[in-house]
């Protein structure tokens, strides 16, 4: 076995990779950035190289100064992670020109399948079923624009070397597939160092559900269940689960058979994924195989009890794999939700900055990878980041925080867990998707798995704006901010220093504010809670709340209300499953006053482009004094790596243009004006 190993990677998965390493006793070296110099994974590795400056195609994907840091610790293998150089043939090669261990498949292996074209060219040899489409490279945007009509719209324009949803694009028409080809090629070159592009059909209404393989260098392999990752936003994946709720036992074999069987045909040996969509009918088609470990992955280890970085590792080292298909169970549910730095109120647009709060839900306690989840409890909680409290995030790499995983005996038990763990994970100082992660488990289809890759674009047509609560949910947490203000007050009528003779009684009478609903209560306090009536109703609230606590955990008529608080004059600032609140609590007499208050207008922005992001601006495609249309190309901007291309919202006239290609723009900068 290995003594010390090398992680050719940043952030979380870097960490969850020393995790298992330091479990196994191997010392382990991390790599790092100008701009990862503090970085948690970093501080966690038993050695740390600098690799150069931030922009990873000047650090993380240069393979000379990868060899250079191998070199300098005398690291005997490498795990390179997802993403950067985990599926570059080169890489493989110039580690084993070094005598050095690639703990991943072999080089013609990723050669094999990391080319999407080759890839699918296999998998019909080896009788696995797959999408139409044009298997040969594409020149220019004419040839894919005829290649399109041929397909037949829609179309997906893909990059050969492609994954994580960069150098992707659908286009519904001509005018689509020339203005995506180009951004595709763009983000392509720029993200993988490889510009090939591909067209394939869409499939609508499809699913993209995944089949987890294990290989060993001795021809031995298993699959171990699917992965359901529908939940997509940009073809990149937010919420996973396994196993499908949509698959049944036959055609999870088939799935896995298949899977297996391409494994095969290329000699692979390791941990890979072998990603499918899945139409109504429960045919499946091979999309393209991963010959990494996926992001995603926490979830197969959940649900099996088997650890796929110490199973990499050991196949790395030359072991036969300590399992046979017939040792493969599948226990209970698991759910992975990905927490971005991405503001879902400005349409998933990256965010960028410091970390003042970075507060995870606690994980539980004795879970480690590689533990099936009912082992250690009813529910399993499991947190896989590489930030922390006062860190930053940065504009040079993926906007993933963390990846919230949790586990219970069947689906229903995993959803409720992820429910009260996302409403107890605080964040503060960037624009993040909590809210969004936590309407998704609440949303009908999704609780119901009947989901598809459409789910966000067809549940959020106009972009998300927010949850809407039910009545009754309002109600609780009216019920529990009443107490809570109730308890403010009587700490604000102890203050030290009151004048003599003018003590302040606090009221039971309150009326509650929030959501466009209004709450008159009343409150009976005791030791050990407050019961609150509202129209009748009495709600019996308790919990341990002290104020100035930015995290609530009540119980209100029995039912469990996490909530995150912030503190606004008259009340709080709630957020929980989704939506954010401004609960005010007034005595009857204020509520009467404020209701005469007159509302403030937000500023009129109709007739300006404002930047929506932290980015660079790559070209601004309209001059002063141009007549543009609605959905016409204005300008775009890159950030994480990715190119946003703003557009007209309706027609008009340009009066000014504020910025040009190159410039660095805040969120909320003008780009231009209109008349």
């Amino acid at each position: 076995m290995f003594e010390k190993i090398l992680i050719a990677n940043r952030g979380e998965i870097a960490c969850r990779v020393i995790k298992t390493a330091r479990r196994m006793g191997i010392k382990t070296v991390a790599v790092y950035s100008d701009a990862d110099r503090n970085a948690l994974h970093v501080k966690m590795a038993d050695e740390a190289v600098h690799i150069g400056p931030p922009p990873a195609n000047q650090s993380y994907i240069v393979i000379d100064r990868i060899m250079d840091a191998i070199r300098q610790t005398g690291a005997q293998a490498v795990h390179p992670g997802y993403g950067f150089l985990s599926e570059n043939p080169k890489f493989a090669e110039a580690l084993e020109a070094e005598g050095v261990a690639f703990i991943g498949p072999p080089k013609r292996a990723i050669e094999a399948m990391g080319d999407k074209i080759t890839s699918k060219k296999i998998a019909q040899e080896a009788g696995v079923s797959t999408v139409p489409g044009h298997m040969g490279l594409i020149e220019n945007a004419d040839e894919a624009i005829r290649i399109s009509g041929e397909i037949g719209y829609p179309v997906m324009l893909k990059a050969s070397a492609g994954g994580g949803g960069k150098g992707m694009r659908i286009a519904w028409s001509e005018d689509e597939v020339a203005e995506g080809f180009q951004a595709s090629k763009n983000e392509a070159a720029s993200s993988f160092g490889d510009d090939r592009m591909f067209i394939e059909k869409f499939v609508t209404q499809p699913r993209h559900i995944e089949i987890q393989v294990l290989c060993d260098q001795h021809g031995n392999g298993v699959y171990l269940g699917e992965r359901e990752c529908s939940i997509q936003r940009r073809n990149q994946k937010v919420v996973e689960e396994a196993p499908s709720p949509f698959l049944d036992p036959e055609t999870r074999r088939a799935m896995g058979e298949q899977s297996l069987a391409l494994a095969h045909a290329v000699g692979y040996a390791s941990a890979g994924t072998v990603e499918f969509i899945v139409d109504g009918d429960r045919n499946f088609y091979f999309l393209e195989m991963n010959t990494r470990l996926q992001v995603e992955h926490p979830v197969t280890e959940l649900i099996t009890g088997v650890d796929l970085v110490e199973h990499m590792i050991r196949v790395a080292a030359g072991e036969t794999l300590a399992m046979a298909q017939e040792d493969v169970t599948l226990t209970g549910w698991a759910m992975e939700s990905r927490l971005y730095a991405e503001d879902p109120y400005r349409g998933f647009l990256p965010s960028i900055g410091r970390l003042s709060r970075y507060r995870p839900p606690a994980e539980t306690e004795g879970y480690l990878p590689g533990t099936a989840g009912g082992a250690v409890g009813d529910v399993v909680v499991r947190n896989d980041t590489g930030v922390y409290e006062g860190g930053e995030i940065s504009m040079f790499y993926d906007p993933m925080i963390a990846k919230l995983c949790t586990w219970g005996p069947d689906r229903a038990a995993a959803i409720a867990a992820m429910r009260d763990a996302l409403d107890g994970f605080e964040v503060e100082g960037i624009g993040h998707n909590l809210p969004f992660l936590s309407a998704v488990m609440d949303h009908p289809k999704f609780v119901a798995g009947n989901m598809t890759t459409a789910f966000i674009a067809e549940e959020y047509p106009d972009g998300f704006e927010g949850v809407d609560l039910p009545e009754d949910h309002l109600r609780r947490i009216a019920a529990a901010c009443a107490a809570m203000h109730r308890v403010a007050e009587i700490r604000r009528t102890r203050v030290s220093g009151r004048m003599d003779n003018h003590e302040r009684k606090v009221g039971s009478d309150w009326v509650v504010t929030l959501g466009g609903a209004r709450f008159e209560t009343v409150i009976a306090a005791d030791p050990d809670g407050s019961d609150v009536t509202i129209e009748g109703e009495t709600l019996r609230v308790t919990g341990a709340w002290t104020p100035g606590d930015a995290l609530a955990r009540m119980e209100v008529a029995g039912a469990p209300v996490v909530m995150k608080v912030g503190k606004i004059s008259g009340g709080f600032r709630i957020r929980t499953r989704g939506a954010d609140l401004r609960v005010h609590v007034r005595t009857p007499r204020q509520a009467e006053l404020a209701a005469l208050m007159p509302e403030k207008v937000p500023a009129d922005t109709s007739k300006l482009l404002l930047c929506p992001m932290p980015g660079l601006i790559v070209r601004v495609d309209v001059a002063e004094g141009d007549e543009v249309q609605e959905g016409q190309a204005l300008a775009v901007v890159e950030a994480m790596k990715m190119e946003n291309i703003l557009r007209a919202e309706r027609r008009g006239t340009v009066s000014k243009v504020n910025a040009a290609a190159g410039d660095s723009l805040a969120v909320d900068d003008v780009i231009l004006e209109f008349e």
